[in-house]
């Protein structure tokens, strides 16, 4: 069932938690809201539970405006950052409960729980207490119990939050094939940057209680519509040039001016993967030093300081550094491929900004 927002807003006394947010979620699709602690994702989730109403705006599921429907008449499966398992049922009745709320046949509750419980691979743990599980297996059964009653859409709010890394990888993967199994328009909140990239359809960014860029994950990471999206999704270099003598300059560093006036300052942007790196000092535009080298397994970070002092952030194959017989301390060369003139408001842009702005992105011209 298809889900969306108009204009939506929520405020708790004089704070603001959602401002004149509006996007939709297609039936079927798999959408993440990523932002940052009190950005205004988990209120937003709880607007379409029903569990906060809305200041303003409108909250449509299905077509039909939701915002004086009670949480119990939505039809809506959610699942809590806390798995929110009854300690003193087992996994069967923990999974049951909603569908004897309601007042399912006790047959077609077998039938049902037995159903979940091979698809969620907990054969065999039915009889057996939350306290009895992983923490991976806890998460499973909330989840479990959520789909139980055949909900049109379901909520997951910081679903992985409490496992470990090494199970948070293996639940990522098995909600992506969950999801293409169930088809069920599934929304959920996450801070982590990389699950969300890893996860969804498509991603609305908020901050601030405002969405700053929705769009696919390959779009957020490669066209971000701002300073603030630049720098949460992933890693970012970004650098305040002046514009000086034609061209945008920095220190050593020197990029075009993009029709810039003279003594305007731009604020330009390039991933780490968009600086390469030669073992020859004479071979490309700057020249650096090996400051740090962080090891990722098959991707190495690099930090480079220009003899002015400037740190750039690259990112190299293993194969590429072995290559180039290079390490921490020694000299090399750089050059950056592309980069991204970011939105600004005036002549400069706060990491935080409210207005969603447009980016360019251009060839480094080299």
């Amino acid at each position: 069932m298809s889900i969306e927002l108009r204009q939506v807003g929520k405020r708790f006394g004089d704070v603001v938690a959602v401002d004149d947010v509006s996007f939709s979620v297609a039936e079927g699709e798999l959408i993440g809201l990523l932002g940052p602690s009190g950005g205004g994702k988990t209120t937003v989730l709880r607007m379409i539970a029903g569990l906060e109403i809305p200041t303003q705006g409108d909250v449509i599921i299905g077509g039909r405006r939701m915002n004086d429907v009670p949480v119990q008449n939505r039809n809506i499966g959610f699942v809590f950052q806390g798995y929110a398992l009854f300690k003193t049922m087992s996994v069967e009745d923990n999974i049951a409960f909603g569908l004897r709320i309601k007042k399912w046949s006790r047959a077609d509750c077998a039938r049902r729980v037995a159903e979940l419980l091979e698809l969620f691979g907990l054969g065999g743990l039915g009889k057996r207490f939350p306290h009895q599980l992983s923490g991976g297996q806890r998460q499973r059964v909330a989840i479990a119990r959520a789909l139980a009653p055949k909900p049109t859409v379901l909520l997951l709010d910081e679903p992985f939050g409490a496992v470990d890394a090494k199970i948070r990888q293996e639940l990522r993967e098995w909600l992506v094939k969950l999801h293409h199994d169930l088809a069920v328009t599934t929304v959920f909140v996450t801070h982590d940057q990389e699950e969300a990239l890893e996860v969804s359809n498509r991603i609305v960014i908020f901050s601030r209680g405002r969405l700053e860029q929705i769009g696919t994950p390959q779009e957020v990471y490669e066209q971000p519509a701002n300073e603030f999206v630049a720098r949460f999704i992933g890693v970012m270099n970004v650098l305040e040039m002046k514009v000086t003598g034609g061209a945008a300059r920095l220190h050593e560093l020197a990029l075009p001016s993009h029709g810039a006036a003279e003594g305007q300052t731009l604020r330009v942007g390039f991933r780490p993967y968009a600086v390469q790196i030669s073992g020859r000092t004479d071979e490309l535009r700057y020249r650096g030093r090996i400051k740090h080298v962080y090891f990722l397994g098959v991707m190495l970070r690099v930090e480079l300081e220009t003899p002015s002092g400037l740190t750039i952030r690259a990112r190299v194959s293993k194969e590429d550094f072995t290559r180039h017989g290079i390490g921490e301390g020694d000299e090399v060369s750089f050059q950056i491929r592309n980069y991204r003139v970011l939105a600004r408001d005036g002549d400069s842009l706060a990491p935080e900004v409210s207005t969603v702005h447009t980016a360019m992105e251009f060839d480094a011209g080299i």
